[in-house]
């Protein structure tokens, strides 16, 4: 008689990276490379009872001006966390599960044939996630969302500081209407002129697309990173934003199309991974409230590189989340 095999707690992960149990929960059992679909391999809920932290689809790319394909950014970014929980985080050293209880909501549901319904409808998903106290990561979709989003976030905190990587700085003016433009390059021009954002706590980094009129929002445009390095650029952000409560947004075309091409309005010159990555690791200290990764457009990527990218800003900040809850970064 064939013995029972040995249950593993968590296939195709290293052993120290196993989950505890405890805060963190369980995570689904699967090989690396059958990843179920949810973010981390975490499980899908919306019972959010005892969660920490959410993630959300937003399967959305009506907004967008020139190539579309944004809609299946969240899959794609989900799919490219795959590998991230396999070890224990880098450069930290632990499992930010074993601290922050996670959980994937699943994609925003939205009727597509009736447009203007869906910010109300993305709008009503994130205020009803945030209101038990999670902290919510959204993944895109076009930029367009940020608004919506940042709608649910001032509701709750008020005016936000806004921390905004991007190729484009999103400011351009839209038609004057009560109703608002669906368009993914004017909605923080909206933003500012219904007080969701205080322009003076605002910071956009990686720009490198020209636009009148900034807002009163700061611009470390991408030669400045260039030139001054990721660590100038951090402490910029850090003493633009203080303490005030801020909303996270990075738009993947901050990066150049050499580092993300899967995106829909790629721009050239624009910042490597490396130093994205230097700057978001070091905005721990800062009053992030909510967070997201937009503009994952996944035809046109190539050998999942985008998505990796995006999945692991993501899962940087969850990191940083876990420090707040105790872990110890061995960085």
């Amino acid at each position: 008689m064939a013995k029972t095999p040995k249950k593993n707690a968590h296939p195709g992960t290293a052993p120290a990276a196993a989950p505890s149990g405890g805060a963190g929960g369980s995570l689904v059992p699967q090989q690396t490379y059958s990843n179920i679909g949810t973010f981390l391999r975490v499980p899908r809920a919306h019972d959010l009872r005892g969660a920490d932290h959410v993630f959300l689809g937003i399967p959305y790319d009506t907004a967008t001006t020139f190539r579309p394909g944004a809609r299946f950014g969240p899959q794609a970014t989900r799919l490219g966390s795959a590998q991230l929980c396999e070890l224990k985080s880098f450069p930290h050293g632990f499992n930010p599960l074993d601290y922050v209880k996670a959980v994937d909501y699943g994609d925003v549901y939205f009727d597509h044939s009736m447009p203007h319904t869906i910010p109300a409808a993305i709008e009503e998903t994130a205020a009803g996630i945030i209101k038990h106290g999670c902290f919510l990561t959204s993944f895109g979709g076009d930029h367009f969302v940020t608004y919506p989003l940042l709608k649910a976030h001032a509701a709750k905190y008020g005016p936000l500081a806004l921390i905004h990587f991007d190729a484009h700085p999103d400011t351009w003016p839209e038609t004057e209407g009560k109703q608002v433009e669906l368009n993914h390059g004017t909605m923080f021009h909206r933003a500012v002129k219904e007080g969701l954002i205080v322009p003076s706590k605002s910071v956009q980094t990686g720009i490198r697309t020209w636009v009148d009129d900034k807002m009163g929002l700061t611009v470390l445009d991408a030669p400045f990173v260039h030139e001054n390095g990721a660590r100038a650029t951090l402490e910029q952000i850090k003493k633009i934003v203080g303490k005030h409560p801020a909303y996270l947004t990075i738009d993947i075309d901050c990066l150049d199309p050499s580092h993300a091409p899967g995106t829909g309005t790629p721009v050239a010159g624009g910042l490597t991974t490396a130093q994205l990555f230097a700057i978001l690791r070091g905005l721990g200290r800062l009053n992030i409230v909510g967070m997201d990764v937009v503009e994952v457009a996944p035809a046109y990527d190539q050998a999942e590189i985008t998505a990796i990218a995006a999945a692991t800003i993501a899962y940087d900040q969850l990191c940083l989340r876990a420090i707040r809850k105790g872990a110890k970064s061995q960085a």
